[in-house]
């Protein structure tokens, strides 16, 4: 097996990473594989938990590419075992729904189909860790509890947190890092990858490696992807996520929506643009800069002709104002309406789901962005009490992106 140099594998591995734990071993280990001619194994570990995966699950999974790229082996541990038992990572009370067997294996696969447009999955080693887990009775589960002690896994910060705030820590979350950190052990991994919150079960990962008389593996960890938003960490529950089996479209309009703010570490954390281009890139207009990282990712998980098209429907139906060719039809019961067949406008922009409150309703009309579309007039909503004439086809915005045709029912 050969091996670029190491001075250029390090390179690669640092772009887009906050921390590496140990990092002078990252460079011993580095030299040792390439004198050995042996690959690294790099394991990645995903609970499925549900079933998409978005852009923040890609940013460990393209530096797993990276690393088969480099030439070592990528090592996928799907966690159905610790998926019932729930990531208390960064939560601040026990996970509360529990899924089955039967929901976490529909979830696995569909995940590995998804993980299969990051990295070369023919390539890799996949595991299941319920495989070990499952095996295991009480008196091996015991042995490996007496491995851990309370004062190490009270160190765990999301643990630390919630014995000061009184909130309930339950046994089975303290096994979830014993049990996550065991799994390397199993697969005997050189690296492990993922988000800074899992410090504690990699370091916890090299004291049990270094108890069964293994090399130790070290932490490569990315920063936190944030969401949409532009605030939290992407989330599906948070509804500020890019999925990667999105519609290019939509894809495209969450791109177009993110904040300036954040579009130096997308650019970094998922696309293979060199740094200095993406300075060039970032000095110009923010809207081109989007439309460039939106079709670089779109191509990625789509293909170049998909990416085209997004972006050129975006510009025609929102950067000129055009209307969308796919409007929602939210239907409006006659029984709703008064006599003339009309309704009044703040009742209505909460009615058709355009707004979540009537308060927002009114905050809408009074910034003078409500309004109809009859016999393809533009007709402004000047007033919440205002009564709106309704009939099949009308179309009803309430903001730049909140908008809808009407369907009256019986």
């Amino acid at each position: 097996m050969s091996f670029p140099p190491v001075a250029e594998q390090l390179e690669v591995i640092h772009r887009g990473i906050e921390k590496i734990v140990p990092e002078a071993e990252l460079k011993e280990k580095l030299e040792k594989s390439l004198a050995t001619g042996t690959p690294l194994r790099v394991k990645y570990g995903i609970d499925p938990t549900a079933s998409d995966v978005h852009l923040g699950h890609t940013v460990p999974l393209r530096k797993m590419r990276q690393f088969q790229e480099l030439g070592h082996q990528a090592v996928i541990i799907i966690g159905n075992a610790t998926a019932m038992v729930g990531d208390p990572s960064g939560r601040d009370e026990a996970r509360k729904k529990k899924l089955s067997e039967e929901e976490v294996e529909a979830n696995a696969k569909y995940y590995l189909d998804q993980v299969g447009k990051v990295i070369d999955l023919s390539q890799a080693e996949v595991h299941r860790n319920g495989d070990w887990f499952g095996k295991m009775g009480l008196a091996e589960v015991l042995q490996l509890c007496g491995k851990v002690t309370i004062a190490q896994l009270l160190t765990r910060d999301d643990f630390s947190k919630r014995m000061k705030a009184e909130s309930a820590i339950f046994l089975h979350e303290c096994l979830y890092p014993v049990m996550q950190a065991w799994d390397s052990v199993m697969i005997k991994s050189d690296i492990e990858l993922g988000g800074t919150e899992q410090l504690y079960s990699f370091m916890l990962a090299r004291d049990l490696q270094r108890g069964q008389d293994l090399p130790q593996q070290i932490g490569v960890m990315s920063p936190i992807l944030v969401g949409t938003d532009g605030t939290r960490r992407m989330g599906k529950s948070l509804g500020n996520y890019i999925g990667i089996s999105e519609e290019p479209y939509e894809m495209m309009k969450k791109f177009m929506q993110l904040p300036d703010e954040i579009m130096r570490s997308y650019y970094e954390l998922l696309t293979l643009i060199p740094m200095e281009e993406i300075e060039t890139i970032l000095a110009g207009h923010p809207k081109e800069a989007k439309v460039r990282l939106a079709k670089e990712v779109v191509t990625e998980y789509h293909d170049a002709q998909a990416a085209d098209d997004a972006a050129a429907r975006w510009q025609k139906e929102i950067g000129e104002g055009s209307l969308p060719t796919d409007l929602p039809e939210v239907p409006v019961s006659r029984g709703q309406l008064n006599e003339d067949g009309a309704m009044q406008a703040a009742q209505l922009l909460k009615e058709l789901n355009l707004v979540p409150t009537t308060s927002e309703a009114m905050r809408r009309i009074k910034q003078g962005g409500a309004f109809v579309i009859r016999n393809d007039e533009k007709q402004p909503i000047k007033d919440k009490a205002e009564w709106v004439s309704l009939e099949n086809g009308l179309i009803v915005r309430a903001g730049k992106k909140d908008l809808c045709v009407v369907k009256i029912v019986d």
